[in-house]
């Protein structure tokens, strides 16, 4: 533990490196959290290990315990749980060599365990009727198709309003366009690509629409309605409840340098940007963020957590973030 944390300088001055000691007292925090010998003032998981017990407790020990079926000897209690393991790992050691899955490499001469995945299990009979009857009704979607239905259903075009002091255009016009343009731009096709198809609007017509309407408020406000309408119209018998989790994490994007926001990416190496999502549990995502490569993750996932005004109240955050930061740290100590 010392030797991570203190260096010897030029001079042969002893220091000490300011971020492994960081992370070493995280670490140890971390640590008394998981087994209580710390705990947090208003924290629920981590509260105070004399309120995990109702107060009566001990004075009905005995019903308590049998509630539990656990016996009040702890000497007893103990060595269940000794035999217990002690039984399981004697059947693993049996097994072992008969398990034709299971084997010991000597990777590395540190004799690793494989485990062989299992093999897949067979397709539900009614999971693969619905996907025939889907098929059978919708045999190739257009996506375009999809994006009008949604419109037809929620109008969520109405949260496009005009830049200019008042619209002039009737509104089925607008809408027809700011479809035709969100389609050109989300699928990156482009405007002019767009406008040669058989639809009646031309690439002057589809750049008006965009440079007036099409801007981060409005787009902002329109996929919150795409998504409230999506979390409404879950039927919880096949979804269940609204869960209270969101995950998030960020994907690097190449960019050309033409684009202020392009920068290195050390680890992934290569110029582009990063956008950040944070999804729900279901896989909807509820905001996302455009960001430079050199940008904290952590004030954008907490970004997402305010800003997403969205019908889904978050509770908990997946940070995908911290498994990349358990990561460096092994690497930063080891």
């Amino acid at each position: 533990m010392r030797d991570a944390v203190m260096e010897t300088d030029d001079s042969g001055h002893e220091r000490i490196n300011r971020i492994n000691y960081e992370i070493i007292t995280l670490q140890a925090l971390r640590d008394k959290l998981r087994c209580k010998e710390i705990w947090g003032v208003g924290a629920n998981r981590y509260r105070n290990p004399d309120e995990d017990l109702p107060i009566d407790f001990e004075e009905h020990r005995k019903e308590n315990y049998k509630a539990l079926n656990k016996p009040l000897d702890s000497e007893k209690f103990i060595n269940s749980i000794k035999q217990s393991m002690y039984n399981s790992l004697n059947k693993l050691d049996v097994g072992m060599l008969k398990n034709p899955k299971v084997r010991i490499s000597n990777k590395n001469n540190k004799g690793w365990i494989t485990v062989s995945p299992s093999e897949p299990q067979d397709e539900p009979m009614n999971l693969s009727k619905i996907k025939a009857e889907i098929m059978r009704h919708w045999p190739m979607t257009n996506l375009l198709d999809v994006l009008k239905e949604a419109d037809l259903r929620i109008n969520f075009t109405d949260n496009f309003k005009t830049m200019a002091s008042h619209e002039r255009l009737d509104r089925e016009v607008i809408q027809k366009r700011l479809i035709l343009a969100l389609y050109g731009l989300g699928t990156n096709t482009g405007l002019k690509r767009i406008a040669a198809g058989n639809h009646g609007e031309n690439y002057e017509n589809l750049l008006y629409i965009k440079r007036k309407f099409i801007n981060k408020d409005n787009l902002h406000n329109a996929i919150t309605s795409v998504v409230n309408a999506i979390l409404k119209s879950r039927v919880e018998d096949i979804w269940g409840e609204g869960t209270t989790t969101c995950a998030s994490d960020s994907k690097k994007f190449g960019a050309w340098d033409q684009n202020l926001m392009t920068e290195w990416h050390i680890r992934y190496r290569g110029r582009g940007v990063m956008i950040y999502w944070h999804v729900e549990k279901n896989s909807t995502c509820i905001y996302s963020q455009l960001k430079q490569c050199s940008s904290s993750e952590v004030s954008a996932m907490i970004e997402g957590l305010l800003k997403h005004c969205t019908d889904m109240e978050i509770k908990k955050i997946l940070l995908i973030l911290m498994v990349k930061v358990k990561l460096l740290l092994r690497f930063v100590i080891y």
